[in-house]
């Protein structure tokens, strides 16, 4: 009885403390890495924290920005090795992890096809396609296999290998920031990266945070998406999509998620793939990855790996043109 009083007072204490936090909700906000960012927090302390969250993409963009003359990445793509920092050492082995995982459908040797296909820092001298002859080329520089690790060293195997890790440094940076957060004593926050979010604790109505996804209309043939929502408890969310970076040929939408198999930009019927994991690290590494899938291929491989711990919601146009969702089992949990 004594140990079920305790856990009553417990109990009590949790949601008298829920209750009071609401009273005072931080933001912080701005523009990094290409995108936007919102950071939302519970605190009874008025400082703002608007500098130091600046200086954490400051420090990240030092070790992973393509845009940043003399990051490290930029170094390794010069020379074909460096020393890394801790956030290039831990993006790169999220990265190996996930490539073995996916039986290399992520890869983040894939920059010469990034590039090629217009999606880099720099553009090709076409538009469009590029010419078979010009993928196949770039294709001999792929394969998350050359690259070795050994301790804080990060080489290659063969000369012009290049690496871009826009693919999963987003979500990487979304966790940074919420580790940030706690080691200031903040346990009630969400943080916003360009879509990438990872949530803790409650919002400012004592509730679970709730995050909007776009899901589409019964029966909709022209894509027009309602706006649902998804509730995240110490979770992390990340979307891919054919609808922030493409181009249009013809009838086919080319987005910037390449196939490292094939050096083929994505085409498929895939609108957008959302992935739920628990931190936004994990969750950005296969967004990718599934979306390159496909729906049923994407579904089975959660299925068939529970130790990552992925839910994931399809968008997708159905082959007579209606826009429909197919999800895992677990994401439906997640809906409000």
């Amino acid at each position: 009885m004594r140990f079920l009083l305790l856990l009553t007072g417990l109990f009590l204490a949790t949601v008298a403390s829920a209750q009071e936090l609401p009273l005072k909700l931080a933001a912080c906000e701005g523009k990094a890495q290409g995108t936007y960012y919102i950071v939302k927090y519970l605190t009874a302390d008025t400082t703002s924290l608007q500098k130091r969250i600046d200086s954490v993409f400051a420090v990240i963009d030092q070790s992973l920005s393509l845009y940043k003359p003399g990051s490290l990445i930029n170094q390794f793509n010069a020379t074909g090795q460096v020393t890394m920092d801790e956030h290039m050492q831990a993006v790169v082995d999220k990265a190996l992890f996930a490539s073995k995982a996916t039986h290399g459908v992520f890869d983040i040797t894939v920059k010469p096809l990034v590039y090629l296909w217009g999606f880099g820092v720099t553009k090709p001298g076409f538009k469009g396609v590029p010419p078979a002859d010009s993928i196949k080329n770039a294709l001999s520089y792929v394969g998350y296999r050359y690259l070795r690790v050994k301790g804080e060293h990060l080489s290659t195997t063969k000369k012009g290998v290049q690496i871009d890790c826009n693919g999963i440094a987003q979500g990487y940076t979304v966790d940074v920031l919420g580790k940030f957060l706690e080691q200031q004593g903040i346990h009630n926050y969400l943080v916003d990266v360009g879509g990438e979010l990872c949530a803790k604790g409650v919002n400012q109505q004592g509730k679970t945070w709730r995050v909007g996804i776009e899901r589409p209309a019964p029966g909709d043939t022209t894509y027009e998406p309602i706006q649902g929502m998804v509730q995240l408890e110490n979770k992390g969310i990340a979307t891919s999509g054919n609808y922030r970076r493409f181009f249009d040929q013809g009838r086919t939408r080319f987005a910037h998620t390449i196939d490292p198999a094939t050096g083929i930009a994505l085409h498929n019927n895939i609108i957008s793939v959302t992935v739920i994991a628990k931190d936004c690290f994990t969750a950005d590494a296969f967004d990718n990855p599934l979306i390159l899938m496909g729906v049923e291929r994407g579904l089975r491989f959660i299925a068939e790996h529970p130790g990552l711990g992925l839910e994931a919601l399809y968008i997708y146009k159905a082959a007579d043109g209606s826009i429909k969702e197919s999800y895992s089992k677990g994401f439906a949990d997640y809906f409000i």
